[in-house]
């Protein structure tokens, strides 16, 4: 919490209580009580990117979806990557209990969110937006994804990591043309969505990752979390989410950003340390088998 005091002091907060905000895998989130009774939220991203692209998105976002406001914002130094002050939205994320009133809400708002355009496929810098190399979506893929084969290669067993790369040239060697550029949020998922305790929904959290790209690929995680447990959520879904826009092709799509948001969550877990992550990380492998065993 050492960060937490310090960015307190440069942002002039008075503060009366503070606490850890649950399930935060990447960045630091606390929940501030101030002294004038009045509660927000600071965000303490792990990096400079991940800063820059939520205070873009917010920013981007606040007359088109329920969002957390930004009410300050700081750079940081030489130790500390910068923090966000943001509005508090009062609710809680969406735990286990989904009805058909809220997968259809959620789907209305994955489509709110996508229907905000982007100027390319790329994501918010310090400077500005920045497009990826010749605004080729795939092309981008394709390079994340040869990034990341060295982390991935030290950990799968080899016959998997085999599959894993035969599956991912034969989808990139035919890729199909997707839907966006748009706003995607890269983590959409029921922690991420906040609800009130009649279960309607209150607002979207964690912009760190969001970016300009591919529709289909915000499909992944709800698919994970939600349609794979409760099957008959995937029409309500679907249903919200055509109420504004058309639903992309993912029968094309999302086997395969499955597969990438797998691979790219063994690196994640390799990174930011395997014993504290060991469950995220046998979760993503047995994507990653299923995934290459349904070809």
């Amino acid at each position: 919490m050492k960060n937490a005091y310090t960015v307190i002091e440069k942002l002039n907060l008075q503060v009366k209580q503070i606490d850890n905000v649950p399930d935060s895998f990447s960045s630091e989130v606390y929940k501030i009580l101030l002294k004038n009774e009045e509660t927000v939220i600071l965000k303490i991203p792990y990096n400079k990117n991940k800063l820059y692209r939520e205070r873009a998105m917010l920013e981007r976002l606040q007359a088109v979806l329920p969002v957390p406001k930004l009410l300050d914002f700081w750079e940081g130094d030489e130790r500390i990557t910068g923090a966000l002050l943001l509005s508090y939205i009062p609710g809680l994320p969406i735990q286990n209990e989904i009805n058909k009133k809220l997968a259809y809400e959620m789907g209305d708002l994955l489509a709110k969110l996508h229907s905000v355009k982007m100027p390319g496929f790329g994501h918010d810098t310090k400077e500005g937006f920045q497009c990826v190399e010749d605004n080729n979506w795939w092309g981008d893929i394709r390079q994340k994804i040869d990034n990341i084969k060295p982390i991935c290669e030290a950990i799968l067993e080899k016959d998997l990591f085999r599959q894993c790369m035969n599956y991912s040239h034969d989808v990139l060697s035919n890729c199909r043309e997707v839907d966006g550029p748009c706003v995607v949020h890269m983590d959409f998922r029921p922690g991420n969505i906040l609800v009130d305790n009649e279960l309607s929904l209150l607002g979207l959290i964690d912009f760190e990752s969001a970016n300009g790209g591919s529709s289909e690929m915000d499909f992944t995680k709800i698919k994970q979390y939600v349609w794979d447990i409760m099957p008959e959520m995937r029409k309500e879904f679907l249903n919200g989410y055509k109420s504004i826009r058309p639903v992309p092709n993912l029968e094309t799509f999302l086997p395969f950003y499955s597969f990438y948001h797998a691979f790219s969550g063994v690196a994640w877990c390799k990174k930011r340390g395997i014993e504290k992550n060991k469950e995220f990380l046998v979760e993503n492998i047995q994507i990653l088998r299923d995934t290459v065993q349904l070809r």
